[in-house]
Order: structure tokens, then C-alpha cells, then sequence
């Protein structure tokens, strides 16, 4: 975890710390799951969800087995278009 996450995280309410820290320890999880791993309710992950995403600390997909759920998961620190140049350019 970079400074910049950990100074991120420390103004976050207990909730999205506990999030975080479930994420990092598990793996991507849907909502649902979420709350099984860290013995939050629905609510209140949904909540830690809406915060961490608004500070780009995770990222949602759709959970490729059941379309009406999202998998939650860290973000990555390189940005998907710094990555493609990098792939596309000529040697």
C-alpha cells in the first residue's frame, strides 16, 4: 500500500477501512459476499462501497456469472492507457 492510499484510507470512516482491508485480504467480492466476509450489513457495505469508489480505491466490474451483481475488487495504480502504450509501442 502506497502513502497515498494509507492517507486516503485514515480519513475514511471504519467501515470502508474494514472494506478495504476485507478486499485486499480475499479478492474481488460482490456486495453480498462483502458483508459475509466482514459481518457488516448490507447498508452499511454499500455505503463503504460508494465511499471508497468516490476516492478511487476500488474498482466495479459486472460479476461475469450473474449479471445483476457487481464484483468489487482494489483498484490498480497504472492506469489502463499508460499500460496499452507501453504493449502497442514499436520496439
Amino acid at each position: 500500500m502506497d502513502d497515498a492510499t494509507r492517507s486516503t484510507l485514515e480519513d475514511l470512516p471504519p467501515s470502508a477501512k474494514l472494506v478495504y482491508k476485507t478486499l485486499e485480504y480475499e479478492g474481488p467480492l460482490t456486495q453480498g459476499d462483502l458483508a459475509t466476509e466482514s459481518l457488516l450489513p448490507s447498508r452499511t457495505v454499500r455505503y463503504a462501497l460508494t465511499t471508497l469508489a468516490d476516492d478511487d480505491l476500488i474498482e466495479e466490474r459486472l460479476h461475469i456469472q450473474d449479471a445483476r451483481k457487481r464484483l468489487y475488487s482494489l483498484a490498480t495504480n497504472e492506469p489502463a492507457a499508460a499500460t496499452n502504450l507501453a504493449i502497442n509501442e514499436p520496439s
